[in-house]
């Protein structure tokens, strides 16, 4: 699609487009982490948990069984992906609420086990250390809406800038957020889960199962940190490199916090870390640095996550 008769309009969504891939993976962690922080528990393990799942789904196919339907090799990926990340969700949770482990600490040696262990294992499974580009690995399906060809712009916002529609994970991100909005706020276990946060001890003398709200809110935040390591492994790129996640899961602890805890909140805070991501790439057109490159996230992070306390001092 030719976008320059578009003008200035044309450009700002192509910019907003860029902004959304970038925030793709730090939103569907943010979300994972919103979730396990409304039940009370804070996930910290949400860099570890994308980083699973971005390689058990890469790994997934290329070891795929020889009769499985091509069309069907990128879900069989993504369902190991999310299974990896349950998986590990469930040893946070399981070591936290059953084994009394300190929830922090566990978060931390979790994100250290997920990074040594996926290079460990990629240099036994694909033979390289650094990344499995010399298998092929199918991305999951973009999706396309037609009979758009009278509004250009719109064409544009829901199909890109090549026509063929936006990955599947990219446009299932708002979805999900609305689903969790109404889990939480339309829903008995929501109002459970909420409740757990907010009160243990109250909401267990109501009657809610405090412990099950709570392993549901961080098996619910595997899941949701494993989505975004999809995105990253079969969508954002079609490989695995060692370290893949490259901060994106911390950045979406931080969105839970400059979000304050709000939906709302936090999908707006990881458009803004996509957006530093997106200023990042188009810095380094300039003979930028890279060391300088790969800070502007988190100084962006830093500085959003310091303005309300310099406000406060302001006042």
């Amino acid at each position: 699609m030719n976008v320059d008769h578009l003008g200035w309009s044309g450009a700002a969504v192509l910019a907003l487009l860029a902004c959304l891939r970038a925030a793709t993976p730090v939103l569907y962690a943010a979300l994972g982490g919103l979730l396990s922080e409304l039940g009370g528990k804070i996930n910290v393990a949400l860099e570890g948990l994308m980083l699973v799942a971005a390689f058990s789904g890469v790994i997934a196919t290329i070891f795929a069984p020889s009769g499985l339907a091509p069309a069907l090799l990128p879900w069989w990926g993504a369902g190991a992906a999310l299974l990896a990340a349950l998986l590990l969700a469930a040893l946070l949770a399981l070591l936290h609420l059953a084994c009394r482990a300190d929830l922090i600490v566990a978060g931390i040696a979790l994100n250290l086990l997920a990074a040594g262990l996926t290079v460990f294992l990629l240099a036994e499974l694909a033979g390289d250390k650094g990344s499995t580009a010399r298998f092929a690995t199918p991305a999951l399906p973009a999706l396309r809406i037609g009979g758009l060809d009278r509004w250009p712009l719109l064409d544009l916002l829901l199909n890109g800038e090549a026509g063929r529609g936006h990955h599947v994970l990219i446009l299932g991100a708002p979805l999900l957020a609305l689903c969790l909005w109404l889990f939480l706020a339309h829903t008995r276990p929501g109002a459970w889960l909420r409740a757990a946060g907010e009160n243990p001890d109250a909401a267990h003398a109501a009657g809610i199962p405090v412990r099950r709200m709570q392993y549901l809110a961080l098996l619910g935040s595997g899941a949701l940190a494993g989505l975004g390591g999809v995105y990253l492994s079969m969508g954002y790129l079609t490989l695995f490199q060692a370290d893949m996640s490259a901060g994106r899961g911390f950045l979406a602890l931080a969105a839970v916090f400059v979000g304050r805890r709000s939906l709302r909140g936090v999908c707006g805070a990881a458009l803004l870390f996509g957006a530093a991501g997106v200023l990042a790439t188009r810095l380094g057109a300039f003979e930028v640095a890279p060391q300088l490159l790969t800070m502007v996230p988190p100084v962006i992070t830093i500085a959003v996550l310091a303005l309300p306390g310099w406000r406060r001092r302001a006042h």
